[in-house]
């Protein structure tokens, strides 16, 4: 059995999510503001007639700002059910990984602000964290989003 992956960057580090929450990557956009949002939201884009919310992952996981590079992609996935735009430095491959490559996250590194660590890959030459998208955002957080 074998998982297959996107697999992105932020701050030179790995990540990935199971492809079939992806519906699609594209190029940094345009993106509207919205007052009082969450600092982790960029706003809403229009996507194909669509508004949809974005987030920037590099905020929501507390890393140093950047600003876009022609390398920056808005992933978008299906968050609970919620189309939404992820933010992230690129977007390096698609990959498939067998089952015994993937192993749960350390349980000393566990904690409440880490607990989207769904698993990590181990690849040859390197690891690639898994991401579990249902948890990357609190309920509050989430209920704010389909306020959207």
């Amino acid at each position: 059995m074998e998982s297959q992956l996107v697999v992105f960057e932020l701050e030179n580090e790995a990540y990935g999510v199971d492809i079939a929450v992806v519906e699609g990557i594209i190029k940094m956009q345009e993106i509207t503001r919205l007052p009082r949002a969450p600092h982790f939201m960029e706003g809403i884009t229009n996507l194909r007639g669509a508004v949809v919310p974005v987030i920037d992952l590099r905020k929501r996981f507390g890393l140093p700002p950047q600003e876009p590079t022609r390398d920056t992609r808005i992933v978008i996935a299906n968050m609970n059910g919620t189309q939404v735009g992820l933010i992230v430095d690129a977007v390096s491959q698609v990959i498939r990984v067998p089952q015994d490559a993937i192993e749960p996250p350390p349980q000393l590194t566990m904690t409440v602000n880490s607990a989207f660590i769904k698993s990590v890959a181990k690849l040859e030459k390197r690891l690639v964290i898994l991401l579990d998208l249902d948890k990357v955002l609190s309920a509050e957080e989430k209920e704010l989003l389909e306020a959207v």
